[in-house]
């Protein structure tokens, strides 16, 4: 008797919601970066007031970016978790690992290691590197924010929690086939008609690396204003 579903399914728009407002507080540190007079020296119109100053220095935006990294990867974290409940049959009374042959293939068992390991992957990525500073130039520059690394992994975190949504995406069509599609809500069912003409269903065991890339750019094309006022565009 299951009494209340878990938090990776009952908690979304908490999570998901979180992230959103961190990413609103990183676009508006960065809008006003963008905005800022970061030269050095700072030269006024007059031409004869010049002052040192430290605007240039990134630790703004590596805070930013290390706030960032927190938030995407959480996108994944709790994705992978309904991944997990997707595939186990102990969970979903479906066939194990979604396999169409339970025992012969292995279905969609090596994509959740696949997401499970970029999971890890992000948590790894997602320490701050706005922690670290090492001097340079003759120790002139003596504390940086080291805001580029922290970008660059931010960058990687993105691109594996895109992976990892396709994944969960492969994986939750499949579930819906073997369930049925007579019960579910007429545009469900269209967004569902839509994802299957990008992936095609599980029929035997085959590499899944260009289903999950298609699934991860056909996520990211799709117009989610119109898709939440019930306007999905067709392939």
């Amino acid at each position: 008797l299951r009494v209340q579903d878990a938090y990776s399914l009952r908690c979304i728009p908490q999570v998901h919601g979180a992230s959103w407002q961190t990413l609103d507080y990183v676009k508006e540190k960065l809008e006003i970066e963008m905005n800022a007079a970061t030269d050095n020296p700072l030269i006024f119109d007059d031409g004869e007031k010049v002052i040192s100053g430290g605007n240039f220095h990134g630790q703004p935006i590596a805070f930013a970016m290390d706030f960032m990294k927190i938030a995407i990867a959480e996108l994944a974290n709790i994705s992978e978790r309904r991944i997990e409940r997707l595939v186990n049959p102990q969970l979903n009374d479906l066939p194990p690992f979604l396999s169409p042959s339970p025992g012969l293939q292995s279905g969609a068992m090596i994509m959740q290691y696949c997401a499970a390991s970029l999971v890890s992957e992000n948590k790894t990525l997602a320490h701050p590197a706005s922690v670290d500073s090492i001097p340079s130039s003759a120790n002139q520059e003596d504390h940086v924010s080291m805001g580029t690394i922290g970008s660059r992994h931010a960058h990687q975190i993105i691109q594996n929690v895109r992976r990892v949504l396709a994944i969960e995406l492969i994986c939750a069509l499949q579930a819906v086939e073997y369930r049925g599609t007579e019960k579910m809500a007429p545009f469900t069912k269209d967004f569902y008609t839509e994802a299957r003409k990008i992936i095609p269903s599980i029929t035997q065991d085959r590499v899944f690396a260009k289903d999950i890339e298609a699934a991860a750019s056909w996520l990211l094309e799709i117009d989610w204003n119109s898709f939440i006022h019930g306007s999905l565009p067709t392939t």
